[in-house]
């Protein structure tokens, strides 16, 4: 046996929380809670990402371990040894990897399997199981810290942000620079050391070739980016995704890839992979032919029903249908100016009130309610609807992250419905604003979106 590690019959008596260290992952002082409830292990995990090395699976991720800290980050990387349908307290079944790592309690050490899981709103950010403690452990449920404490002031002579980290060359593609969510983009990258161009979409041209992809604007061919942010316009959809894929093709990191907009911007296709995932959202319809709207309508639902054009946009071309021949009509009148539109039950129960989440990664990183005007049925601030913060549960929260993951967009915002049997996505944008949830939640979300463009650049080898 290796020195420093617990043999089986030196139990130590624990409380119901204790200070743990992983020094493997460089976590010395983690405040974890035992849970008898739990078989295996779970770290909280944030940025979770797998990758093959010499053909083992590894994950890389980053850990908050002072909940009153959020500036501590960790990043840490281990081997994959198993992937796990894990069912939590609330009774939610979630799909996580798990590592094995090193435990350290009272001085004694030894291996154990962990989950990795967004433990970001809870108190403990880990919680010891049954496989950990099994043959090692005694609990006395009536006392706590019996192992005695760390010190989180451990974490001050870690070097948690280092110092020399590169700076970057940013390119926001945007045709509105004066725009909140582009001036706030360009105040955070500039805060924290960067360069930042606010690049028009449209006056951009291509040489498309496959020795030496390029990009110009304004009659210059545009200098080598680290990473961009695409603000791609509804109405530039298509121009905006050949942009943004020749910038893919010349090795820019892009905050979310042509493929990914494109996805989120058919809104037929964008429920077709949310539907696929297994993502909760309103009973959706569609048909081509005149013939088939009224049996469309019937497998759908009673009235009244919902009625939204493919391309509209900011809760523009919504409609409320009190009727099912009022659905009717509308369908008719919009098919013969040749206008595709979507079908979708309407929640009542909801009230005219919908949730926001921004997703960044695999984190919701700020939510905010948005509640419409007396006497309309959905909410929206660009027609005078109102926003308030909420405190979303934690199935709202995997739905969100789930309905962004399924797009693949790494940067998102997820439009959510109450409803009587869980939350509803309504829609996902690849371009959220960033004025209301900002205000709203007192959050700096424009300089989360630059730290994550930090850190996926850190990870990311060379590409040129």
């Amino acid at each position: 046996m290796e020195h420093g590690m617990a043999q089986k019959n030196q139990s130590i008596v624990v409380g119901w929380d204790e200070w743990v260290s992983l020094p493997e992952m460089g976590l010395f002082a983690i405040k974890a809670k035992v849970d008898t409830g739990a078989r295996t292990s779970a770290l909280h995990a944030v940025n979770i990402e797998p990758y093959d090395k010499d053909g083992v699976t590894r994950v890389r991720f980053v850990v908050h371990p002072l909940p009153d800290r959020p500036e501590v980050e960790i990043k840490c990387d281990a081997q994959v040894v198993d992937v796990r349908d894990i069912t939590s307290s609330n009774g939610e079944s979630e799909e996580r990897f798990i590592i094995r790592t090193h435990f350290s309690i009272a001085g004694q050490e030894w291996p154990v399997e962990m989950s990795l899981a967004n433990r970001e709103d809870m108190q403990y950010r880990m919680l010891i199981g049954r496989s950990t403690m099994s043959g090692r452990m005694i609990i006395d449920p009536d006392r706590s810290m019996l192992c005695g404490e760390l010190s989180p002031n451990i974490y001050d002579q870690v070097n948690v942000r280092s110092e020399g980290e590169k700076k970057l060359r940013i390119a926001i593609l945007s045709r509105e620079p004066e725009n909140y969510s582009t001036a706030r983009l360009v105040d955070a990258a500039v805060n924290r050391g960067h360069s930042v161009d606010v690049i028009n979409t449209t006056r951009c041209y291509m040489n498309i070739t496959s020795k030496k992809p390029d990009i110009h604007y304004q009659g210059m061919s545009l200098p080598e980016y680290d990473a961009i942010i695409p603000r791609i316009g509804a109405s530039i959809t298509f121009y905006g995704m050949a942009i943004v894929r020749q910038f893919e093709m010349m090795g820019v990191y892009t905050l979310n890839t042509a493929e990914a907009i494109g996805c989120s911007r058919d809104k037929l296709f964008a429920h077709q992979l949310l539907a696929r995932a297994g993502i909760g959202m309103p009973v959706t319809g569609f048909a081509h032919s005149p013939s088939d709207i009224r049996d469309m309508l019937q497998s759908v639902g009673k009235a009244p029903l919902v009625l939204k054009l493919l391309e509209g946009t900011q809760g523009r071309g919504v409609v409320l249908a009190e009727t099912q021949k009022a659905a009717e009509s509308v369908i008719q009148a919009f098919r013969g100016l040749k206008a595709n539109i979507l079908v979708q039950e309407f929640i009542a129960e909801s009230k005219g009130a919908d949730i926001r989440c921004i997703v960044i990664g695999n984190k919701v990183v700020a939510a905010m309610k948005r509640q419409a005007e007396e006497g309309e049925f959905r909410s929206n601030l660009h027609q005078g609807g109102s926003a308030s913060k909420v405190r979303i549960t934690a199935e709202e929260r995997t739905a969100a992250v789930k309905a962004a993951k399924s797009l693949g967009l790494r940067f998102a915002g997820v439009d959510l419905l109450r409803s009587n049997d869980g939350p509803k996505v309504l829609e996902v944008n690849s371009s959220p604003g960033l004025e209301g949830v900002e205000t709203v939640t007192g959050k700096n979300i424009a300089g989360q979106v630059i730290e994550h463009i930090e850190r996926s650049l850190q990870r990311a080898p060379s590409r040129r």
